[in-house]
């Protein structure tokens, strides 16, 4: 979404309405290395109970 001026909002795109830290804000990097099986979430534990396409150990 960009807001340049005044109502109605222009296209000016050197200024935005987020800004550029703004995916700081929405962005939570996960990571289950090492974590036990039993507190894994259902679409990643060894039965791919979910059924989703993955790749272990690059195949």
């Amino acid at each position: 979404m960009v807001h340049g001026g005044p109502f109605p909002a222009t296209s000016d795109a050197r200024t935005t309405s987020v800004g550029t830290a703004a995916i700081e804000r929405f962005l939570r990097p996960v990571a289950y290395q090492n974590l036990p099986a039993e507190l894994l979430p259902a679409g990643l534990d060894d039965a791919n109970t979910l059924g989703l396409p993955r790749r272990i150990d690059g195949r």
